[in-house]
């Protein structure tokens, strides 16, 4: 015997108490199947898969240019002027490395987070993983599971699927036997079940590669601008490598190799390669961070996505509340107008007692006891009992109810018909039969949808609702439950006043969002008074003043300044909450969107970052970007910290790397222009980007970093790095020019470019210094290393002679120094003008 059957209850469809039309299949049918392939073998989206994180880091643009450069200077030597190819394979392995460790951990996240469908084999339901599916399999829904492979419908109790993430089609379809099922749909009301009839790489989803998420890849502002910055500087290598080994070749007549080592360090230090490595190195380690905290981060980007954000939009239930409720009272309407109000415990033998008040017209009060139909429980405790247990996946509230009124085994009742829940009618309804053969139907649901307005009981129930209390209203009709007028001439008989569960941490963060500037807006489906009362209580700003959500305008447009103005809103249908966020995206504001139910997909689907709850619908976790498998609404504070960390610490790196473009670009032109040698070696240049940008900017990457996120990033990145270029490049070809004035002789080439090999270095040490700012202990150790670094190969002489380095003399060394030393003090001038100049 079946739960529902024990329960004394009947009920037509998947998971009722009678015995499945459609046992499913044998385990020898499922032995055949997997022997033959034919299993959902669709691999889980939760990461890049190995060959594609090595593929993305090692055949990548700027290491195929710095490839042929480094097999040009193997082949003409020595073997110190190729050690930027060896740089680059160290930075890619690291690259690849750490985006293995973040693919390991986001599979073991997923693995956790992984949604498990119900399935018939030989009559008995189970939970298997998603990959463990056959052809032929009978699937049971209910409402927010996703539809994982293609099928046929084979029963139906009031299924309603959504297939907008697929079709566009926003209003839900009602499906009936022999009708087809599509991966990627999700239910939204009622219950079924259907039989696999594609699998794997044959379901419809699967065939468009990425299911319902492929529509909401999330945009990086900061992937997106070194994109452009990378196209500008491939632009200007090809023109300025040609200038270069022409003017060396025939304009200087410079033996070939010479000028071909010249041409080659003139180009290879425009190209910033370890930019894009340390951005995938640095959502990597923020991926690696965020996991320990049981976040899964779905796309990296969502990283920085989150972080940009300036309003998030919070469903109630799940996200500032617990997902479970419990009943505080339930309160009897007789037909008179008389309220009864009963506690569950009150039972006197074969009498229950009402703790009642009434409300007659002289204001005395009445009976004080009632007798009730069937001794020891009351009728409606017996219809809501029998409501429960009708329903085979019962949301949060009915859950309270069936906690609190368990059916008893005596008397069974019968449902012949079922309405099951939608958040778009904000109802269910089923039409029962008593043991003494008196049918009956009834609906449960919105108060304030079932009343009409003006009615004497939502006055009562707005008082119940100011508390932060939750209602729901118990009516009988005389009308089929396939009427659209079904809920014309309700018969009012009962309210069921729930009591939420306030999530301990829900103030703190919505504290912290106040904090940083990010707006939060209430969006919920819950009757406005009470979702203020919640908001309130949890010392939202604005909760005072909820809005009801059907007296907004339709048009977006117009939605938007009711929009910016309140902060609690209720009784939002799912495509409300869709257009809420649109009309908040045309305003100008990047929008996240948290939720945990079927109704929040739509709006998760739009917004620019969707967050979801580990234990929500599985059509929440598949569209979100970000699933908190904890279910901690506290765990975004330490999302949004990441993210302010990558986009703070790429845009510091972003300077660095490109004020090194600047500058080699510039001298080159300047190289060109004179019609004089290139000053510098390629080893010349790796030992100063390895000192002055590749190993700081690694720290530099991986650091804390509470900066509130900036838009612009590429305006942002070349307000500083532009000047900084000029001004360093221009301090190292100054030297040069007076070096080329002071040394003569044949060995004045190799003095001349270790003076100018000096300033440049000095002058972009001291750019580093600047982008360390503000200075703690360790950044002003990093700086001062790097210095360090540089002098230990200035005194050692195989050092010296390895890197061709060696200051001849006092006075252009010192002269060296003095020019890096104006160079200081413009750039610390500049940096200030731009700042005051130019703000971000």
């Amino acid at each position: 015997m079946t739960e529902r059957a024990r329960a004394g209850v009947e009920a037509p469809g998947p998971g009722g108490g009678r015995p499945a039309a459609h046992p499913g299949l044998t385990a020898a049918e499922v032995a055949e199947r997997v022997a033959r392939g034919e299993v959902n073998d669709v691999p889980v989206r939760s990461s890049r898969s190995t060959a594609d994180i090595v593929r993305a880091n090692v055949f990548t643009r700027f290491n195929a240019i710095i490839g042929v450069l480094f097999a040009i200077i193997l082949f003409v030597g020595p073997i110190q002027d190729g050690l930027f190819g060896f740089v680059i394979v160290a930075n890619t392995g690291i690259g690849i490395v750490q985006e293995l460790r973040a693919k390991k951990t986001l599979d073991n996240l997923a693995v956790i987070g992984e949604s498990r469908p119900t399935v018939r084999r030989d009559g008995v339901t189970a939970q298997i993983p998603t990959h463990e599916v056959v052809l032929s399999d009978v699937l049971e829904l209910g409402p927010g599971d996703k539809v994982i492979v293609d099928g046929e419908v084979l029963e139906t109790d009031g299924l309603e699927v959504d297939e907008s993430l697929l079709t566009g089609e926003a209003d839900p379809v009602l499906k009936k036997p022999g009708d087809r099922m599509m991966s990627g749909s999700f239910v939204v009301a009622g219950a079924g079940a259907f039989t696999a009839t594609k699998v794997g790489r044959e379901a419809y989803a699967a065939q468009l590669a990425e299911e319902a998420s492929r529509f909401t890849l999330v945009h990086s502002e900061l992937r997106s601008g070194i994109s452009r910055i990378l196209k500008y500087v491939t632009w200007m290598m090809v023109p300025t490598a040609l200038g270069l080994i022409l003017s060396h070749l025939f304009t200087l007549g410079l033996p070939a190799d010479e000028a071909i080592r010249r041409m080659v360090a003139g180009i290879v230090p425009m190209i910033p390669e370890g930019l894009v490595l340390l951005t995938s190195v640095a959502f990597a380690i923020g991926v690696i961070r965020l996991g320990r905290k049981q976040c899964l981060v779905q796309e990296l980007p969502a990283i920085e996505g989150l972080a940009r954000v300036d309003v998030v939009c919070l469903d109630k239930t799940g996200t500032l509340t617990e997902g479970g409720m419990d009943v505080r009272e339930l309160r009897t309407l007789t037909e008179d107008g008389t309220d009864v109000r009963e506690l569950r415990t009150l039972t006197e033998g074969g009498t229950d007692v009402y703790e009642h008040r009434t409300r007659p017209d002289d204001g005395t009060d009445a009976h004080e006891h009632h007798p009730r139909h069937g001794g020891g429980t009351s009728y409606v405790q017996r219809v809501l009992a029998a409501l429960g247990t009708a329903d085979p996946r019962p949301n949060a509230s009915l859950q309270a109810i069936i906690d609190a009124y368990p059916a008893h085994t005596e008397g069974a009742w019968r449902c012949t018909a079922a309405l099951p829940f939608s958040s778009a009618r904000k109802y269910s309804g089923a039409r029962l039969t008593a043991p003494d053969g008196d049918h009956t139907t009834w609906l449960l649901g919105a108060p304030d949808v079932l009343l009409p307005p003006g009615d004497a009981t939502l006055t009562e129930i707005d008082d119940l609702n100011a508390q932060g209390l939750r209602v729901l209203l118990l009516a009988g009709t005389d009308r089929a439950l396939d009427d659209p007028d079904v809920t014309s001439s309700v018969r009012p008989t009962a309210l069921v006043v729930l009591e939420q569960r306030l999530r301990p941490d829900a103030s703190d963060t919505l504290r912290y969002f106040a904090d940083q500037g990010v707006q939060a807006k209430v969006i919920s489906g819950d009757n406005a008074v009470s979702v203020g009362a919640v908001a309130a209580e949890l010392g939202l700003p604005g909760a005072d003043t909820p809005v009801d959500a059907r007296r907004l305008p339709t048009d977006p447009a117009a939605m938007a300044a009711p929009l910016t103005e309140g902060t609690v809103f209720g009784r939002v249908t799912p495509t409300q909450k869709r257009d809420m966020v649109a009309a908040l995206q045309s305003g100008g504001h990047n929008v996240a969107m948290t939720g945990d139910g079927v109704n929040d997909v739509l709006a998760l689907k739009d917004a620019d970052i969707g967050v979801a709850m580990g234990t929500g619908s599985e059509a929440t976790r598949a569209v979100a970007q970000i699933v908190l498998l904890n279910n901690s609404f506290a765990a975004l504070p330490s999302v949004v910290a990441e993210g302010r960390r990558v986009i703070g610490n790429i845009t510091r790196v972003a300077t660095l790397f490109l004020t090194k473009t600047v500058y080699s670009v510039l001298l080159a032109i300047l190289v060109a222009a004179c019609q004089i040698p290139y000053p510098y070696l390629p080893r010349h240049l790796t030992l100063l980007s390895t000192l002055t940008i590749g190993v700081p900017a690694f720290f530099l990457a991986l650091a804390p970093n509470k900066e509130r996120a900036q838009p612009h990033f590429v305006r942002r990145v070349m307000r500083y790095a532009i000047p900084s270029g000029l001004i360093t490049g221009t301090a190292a070809f100054a030297t040069y020019l007076l070096a080329r004035s002071y040394y003569t002789g044949p060995g004045a080439l190799p003095a001349e470019t270790s003076a100018a090999t000096l300033t440049l270095f000095l002058a972009a040490l001291w750019v580093l210094a600047i982008i360390a700012r503000p200075y703690t202990w360790w950044r002003i150790a990093l700086v001062l290393t790097m210095g360090l670094g540089f002098l230990i190969v200035l005194a050692t002489p195989w050092l010296q002679r390895f890197f061709d380095l060696r200051l001849v003399g006092t006075t252009m060394p010192w002269a060296a120094v003095g020019i890096a030393a104006i160079a200081a003090a413009l750039l610390e001038l500049t940096w200030r003008w731009v700042a005051r100049r130019f703000p971000a």
